[in-house]
Order: structure tokens, then C-alpha cells, then sequence
């Protein structure tokens, strides 16, 4: 077969081929039934390559040779090169060559034979092109996704795409040409691929404007991401990533303070400079990045500590809606530091209502969240973003700036109802938990209220047989929709109150919250980065007992975590206790202690959280209790202590009677002599009384006795 090729190649070379200086600028898109346009209903004027000939105009000629099934190996199914189109573009003498091939080479047939033939078989297709055109741009591109949703994902087509996809630009890099891609930006538009595999015409058009945009190099100047704005916070003591846009091969440079830093746009027209670690500062500084084109000022721009405050309803919590709202309408100003907040808000809240055609538009582009003002600001400036900002995020912020006298800024982007799940990166779940993916309106992992409310607000897109419209609660939105967009703008770290929406099954969120978190950690570079997390309070809802506890061990399981306890602040009726003060000062005296390592925690360090089981142990006549954080250990209403229970040998749990001595607490119950196992406030919501000396409270708990 590869002498067949190479017949033809020489046959090829010995044509003489003439090019009129006044000819179109010739376009070449080579690939498989994507290029070609498979199940597009009008493929002659939807397909990728038609709609990039009506992007580019009349100064080019675009040619489509896409052939279904096309395998870019030349021993593989069907081979790209024996094809008429691949003849059909040799004879079309490209000047510039767009080469999407690969997808197919994930069939079984192919790749696991002859993987290792891809590199070379890529190698000798690109040298092709260069004898049809020896001037020929030749640019390859990254794989358009795969959904999950293939017959074949989980059985290899996922791995073999995945590897495919690394070989790519090392092929590029080798055989020194372009490299573009389509796999970034379609990778988050799972709707735009009815079949899992094939764009629709939205997916072609986005396509053609990657394509567009590479050949012609003009992306609309330099932008930044919305974050970058007046009035914001960039994090001290790290070197500061900042990237953006700009039409390919501008310079564009950075200015803040005395640092001065530069880069090139690339072909694909991303740029990024590093800035060196600064120290906090409160003055007001001038922020600008220019190209010779167009200059951005950001003024008021200063230096000090970030911190990511996320998750659902309880996170979300508005000040004006908190018990301690009324004490604070007169304030002027919370703290005399720098303190700005930046709020990302939904466009339309997860109510029990359904949301019209528009909303469902934006949702499915991820335009879900939006700057509530459109830039950072300050309690003076905007006394109305405050209202409106989260209660808890307030709270934790102005403990930080009153304690570390720095500027501290918040990001929030909350929203309620939300599921661990939604807020996972893609790739994480499809390697790590592909099953969640699935069809995710009757899929079991997903709490039924998350389906259930779903279901009710893209009801008019379920009803038109819609069936891949996009929803906050669906796995991977809120990643997508409300972390990319942050565009690893730097942070300090993460403060998180969820739960609530996956507390019917502790044991797919046992596996869900350290993806999370590894997520995070990976989008920021931070593999350390701190993540404050908020256990679920009380209320009557059956499985928090056992939802709390694994949360509690969470802590201990995943690195550089810790946990506030809000099971004494909770509402046995209401999912939204009104107390948010407290909570939001749990997480920044966790904080401090944990993350700053402030002296005073150091000396103290019961004061940084409550009361934490370290095991349980039988002496001849209790069950003894020893905890960590135990300094003064009491109870937060002078009565005994309460809701200790103590299991016999057949696991059943009776009342137990409890007291304090120093940083232990002694159990007993008269009706069990061979205890195995203990618990302390066991109940929906907990009448469980253990603090420390610093009034803060024990997390309810299961614990065997050693």
C-alpha cells in the first residue's frame, strides 16, 4: 500500500503546475465526515469548510475534501490516501492545507494494530501536500471531541483518543508546521453534537472561525478576561500569570508598580507574561497592558490576598437576608483595609419555574454567569453589591483584612442548588467517574431534586425534543460555566459550603470531593492549594448523619482541607439557616490558624476549631473519648452533656451518659457491657452540646472503639 502511495507522489512530482498571481488564495480542508459535513441537513452550506469560504470571502477558495470514514493511517480501515479526495486535493494545490484527521484511527480495528505507524503515516501525508504546493501553510489540528456518549468511549475510544491527541503537536513541532485546534473549544459544547460525535451547524461554524482566525491571525485585538477590571486584587507573595487575547504576532506588554513584563501573541492568539511575586500592598496602583494598537487602564489595582468563595444556596446566602443584617446597614465602611468584592451572578436563578427560549440559549453558550457590576468594588463604592453578596464570603473576608491587615479580595460564584458534580473539569469525570455523565436526568448518582428541578426549567427545550440542553445541575456546568471563565486568575485559596445536593448518597460524594479538589488544584497549579469547606448543619432530612460524618473524615482524607462545623446554627425546617456571621468567622479563624499559621493559633490552638475525635478506647468502666482542639472542653448551655450513644455487640445503639475530664469525655451506658462503637449527635438535626473553651462546637460523629 505504501508503495502504491509512493508511485503516486513521484508520478505526481513530475507534473508541472501553474499558478495565476491574480488566483484566489487557495484553501484545502482534508478530513473525515466532519470536514465533510456527515448529518448536517444542507452540508453544501453548513459544513465547516462552506462557512469558513463565508468567513474569509471572496479573496479565497475554500475546498472541501472530507471523506467519511477516513482513516489517517494508511493500514487503518480506510485509509485517507487512497481515496479520490485525498487525489482531489493534490490536484487542488493548496496554499494552505487544514488536515483533520484521526478521529477514526480510534476504531478498534485501527489503533490498537497500528499505533505505532501513526507518526510516520501523519509524516508522510504532510510531505504530500508539500509536493503538491512546496509554499503550502500546512496546519494540523487537535482532535474535535468525542462525547461520552459514544457506543465506544469507555471501551477504548476515550484512551485511543487521548493519545492521539498528544501525538499531534509533536507531528507539528517535527515536520515544523501549524498546529490549530478544534478539540478547546467545542470540548465544553456536549449540545452542539447530536450524535456524540458529529458538530451540528453551530459546531461547524465554531470550526470555521477557529480556522478563520488562524489563517488571516486577526482574534479582535487585545482583550482580557472580564475578572481583570478596576478596583480588583492581585494575590501577593506568588509570580501572577497574566493571559489573554490579541491578534497573532502582537507584542503586548504588562505594567504594574516597577515590573515591566512582554509576549507575543501566537498563531492561535493567546499570550500570557509572568509577573515576579509582590508584596501586599494597599496604595492604589495603575494596571495597564497595551500592544501598539490599543492600551487597557485598570486603576486602583492592589496587592494582597484572593479567595475563591463557592458552592450552592447556603454559600449564595445574601447579606440582606441574614440575621445580622440589620446590625449592619449603618456601617459605612466594614474594615479600614482594602476589601473588594467580585461577585459572578446566575442570569436566572434555579426556581421552580421554567426558563424561556433566551435563557436556554445562554445557558447552552455558558453565558450562565455574568459580573453582577461588571467590575471589583468596595462596601462605599457599591452598598447594593453588598446587599447582595454572600453573607458567609462578607463575614470571612473582613475577619482576613481586619486580622492580616492587607487587602483581601472575594470572588464569588455561588449558586443554589448546585451539585459537587457540576463543578468537576470534564476530563476529570470521563477518566475518573464516566458513569455521572450519563444521561444525567434519570441518572441515579444525581440527587432527584437536582433532576427533577432541571427538568422544570429547560421543560420548553425537553418539549421541542431538545434532549442535550444545558443545565447548571448537570456534571461539568458550573466548572465550565463559572470556573474557566476565571481564567486561573490568581487566588490565595478556596473557601466552599455544598452539600446539600448530594447528601442522599455520601458515597459517590466520597469519591466526587477529592476530584473536586484535585480540579481546582490542577486549574490553578496550586497542588497545595487551601480548601475550607463547610460541613452541613442540622435539619430534619434522614441521611445528614451519615453525610456529616463522611465529611468529617474528608477532611483527614484530603490534603491541606479542613472543615467548619454549623450543625449548632442549623434550622430543623429550613435548608437556609439565617446565622451566617458565625459560620463565615469558623472559616477564617480556620484560616488563620491553617493557612497563615497566625501566632495567636499557634499558642491556642482550640481556637481555631471545635472539639475533633481522635479515637475512643475502653477503660474498666467507660468508654473513653479523646479529642483534639478539646482546650476547656464544656457544653454551649451549661446543662450535662447530651446525644452521646454507645453501641453493644450487635451494633444497636443506646443512650449514653457523658462527661467532660480535661480534653477526654467519658461514656457509659448502663445497658451495654462490651461496647463497640460510639456516636454523638446522631440525628438529623443535632441537639448536641459539646464546644471547647472557645464556644466552638464538636462535629457530630460515628466512631469503633479501639
Amino acid at each position: 500500500m505504501k508503495n502504491k502511495f509512493i508511485i503516486f507522489l513521484l508520478a505526481f512530482c513530475s507534473l508541472s503546475v501553474a499558478w495565476a498571481a491574480e488566483r484566489p488564495i487557495r484553501v484545502a480542508c482534508v478530513g473525515n465526515s466532519i470536514t465533510y459535513g456527515y448529518g448536517l441537513a444542507d452540508r453544501e452550506h453548513d459544513a465547516y469548510p462552506s462557512q469558513l469560504q463565508q468567513m474569509l470571502g471572496e479573496g479565497y477558495e475554500v475546498g472541501n475534501f472530507g471523506r467519511s470514514g477516513a482513516t489517517l493511517l494508511f493500514r487503518g480501515h480506510r485509509p485517507y490516501t487512497e481515496q479520490p479526495e485525498f487525489r482531489q486535493a493534490m490536484d487542488f494545490a493548496a496554499d494552505i492545507v487544514v488536515i483533520h484527521l484521526g478521529i477514526n484511527d480510534t476504531d478498534p480495528r485501527d489503533w490498537p494494530n497500528y499505533r505505532d505507524e501513526f507518526i510516520t503515516d501523519y509524516c508522510a501525508l504532510i510531505d504530500s501536500f508539500r509536493v503538491a504546493n512546496p509554499k503550502a501553510r500546512i496546519i494540523m489540528a487537535r482532535l474535535s471531541p468525542i462525547s461520552n456518549r459514544h457506543h465506544r468511549f469507555q471501551s477504548g475510544t476515550r484512551d485511543w483518543l487521548e493519545e492521539i491527541q498528544q501525538v499531534i503537536p509533536l507531528i507539528a513541532k517535527a515536520r515544523n508546521v501549524e498546529l490549530t485546534d478544534f478539540h478547546t473549544p467545542l470540548y465544553n459544547r456536549p449540545d452542539l453534537f447530536p450524535d456524540g460525535l458529529h458538530p451540528n451547524k453551530q459546531g461547524a461554524a465554531i470550526m470555521a472561525d477557529v480556522v478563520c482566525k488562524h489563517i488571516t491571525g486577526k482574534y479582535g485585538g487585545l482583550k482580557l478576561p472580564a475578572i481583570y477590571s478596576n478596583g480588583m486584587i492581585l494575590q501577593r507573595g506568588t509570580p501572577i500569570r497574566i493571559q489573554g487575547t490579541a491578534d497573532a504576532g502582537e507584542e503586548v506588554e504588562v505594567k504594574i508598580k516597577n515590573q515591566r513584563a512582554k509576549a507575543v501573541a501566537g498563531k492561535d492568539g493567546r499570550w500570557v507574561v509572568e509577573l515576579k511575586p509582590m508584596q501586599a500592598d494597599a496604595r492604589p496602583n495603575l494596571f495597564t497592558v497595551s500592544t501598539k494598537n490599543r492600551r487597557l487602564f485598570f486603576e486602583d489595582v492592589r496587592i494582597g490576598d484572593v479567595w475563591l468563595c463557592s458552592g450552592q444556596s447556603n454559600m449564595a446566602f445574601k447579606m440582606r437576608e441574614a440575621a445580622e443584617w440589620e446590625g449592619m446597614k449603618t456601617l459605612e465602611h466594614p474594615t479600614p483595609h482594602a476589601f473588594m468584592l467580585y461577585q459572578l451572578a446566575p442570569i436566572s436563578p434555579t426556581d421552580n419555574v421554567e426558563w424561556d427560549s433566551l435563557t436556554l440559549a445562554r445557558v447552552n453558550e455558558l453565558k450562565y454567569m455574568k459580573p453582577s457590576i461588571g467590575y471589583w468594588a468596595d462596601w462605599v463604592q457599591h452598598h447594593l453589591l453588598a446587599e447582595e453578596f454572600s453573607a458567609i464570603a462578607y463575614y470571612f473576608g473582613r475577619m482576613l483584612a481586619d486580622s492580616l491587615d492587607i487587602p483581601v479580595g472575594l470572588i464569588c460564584n455561588a449558586v443554589g442548588g448546585t451539585n459537587t458534580e457540576s463543578w468537576i473539569d470534564r476530563r476529570t469525570l470521563e477518566f475518573e467517574f464516566p458513569n455521572i455523565l450519563n444521561d444525567w436526568l434519570n441518572n441515579d448518582f444525581i440527587q432527584d431534586w437536582c433532576r427533577e428541578r432541571g427538568a422544570k426549567n429547560i421543560a420548553e427545550a425537553l418539549r421541542k425534543g431538545e434532549n442535550l440542553q444545558r443545565h447548571p445541575y448537570q456534571p461539568c456546568y458550573m466548572y465550565e460555566a463559572a470556573i474557566e471563565p476565571l481564567a486561573q486568575f490568581p487566588i490565595r485559596g478556596v473557601i466552599w459550603y455544598q452539600g446539600e445536593s448530594n447528601a442522599h448518597n455520601k458515597d459517590a460524594h466520597e469519591r466526587l470531593f477529592p476530584l473536586l479538589v484535585e480540579s481546582w488544584r490542577r486549574n490553578w497549579q496550586q497542588p497545595q492549594m487551601p480548601f475550607l469547606f463547610v460541613q452541613l448543619s442540622s435539619l430534619n432530612r434522614p441521611s445528614w448523619p451519615w453525610f456529616r460524618d463522611s465529611q468529617r473524615l474528608l477532611q483527614q482524607k484530603v490534603p491541606y482541607t479542613a472543615m467548619a462545623v454549623c450543625s449548632d446554627l442549623g434550622d430543623s425546617l429550613d435548608v437556609h439557616p439565617r446565622r451566617k456571621q458565625p459560620v463565615g468567622e469558623r472559616l477564617a479563624r480556620l484560616a488563620l490558624a491553617k493557612v497563615y499559621q497566625q501566632p495567636y493559633f499557634t499558642t491556642h490552638p482550640s481556637a481555631s476549631q471545635g472539639p475533633s475525635i481522635r479515637e475512643a478506647r475502653k477503660d474498666k468502666k467507660h468508654v473513653v473519648l479523646t479529642f483534639d482542639y478539646a482546650e476547656g472542653l464544656t457544653t454551649s448551655d451549661g446543662t450535662a452533656l447530651r446525644t452521646f450513644e454507645v453501641a453493644d455487640e450487635f451494633s444497636i445503639f443506646h443512650p449514653a451518659q457523658a462527661r467532660a475530664d480535661g480534653t477526654n469525655i467519658l461514656v457509659s451506658s448502663p445497658e451495654v457491657r462490651n461496647p463497640t462503637a460510639v456516636r454523638y449527635g446522631w440525628e438529623p438535626f443535632s441537639h448536641g452540646n459539646l464546644v471547647n473553651g472557645y464556644g466552638l462546637p464538636a462535629s457530630t460523629f460515628f466512631t469503633v472503639i479501639k
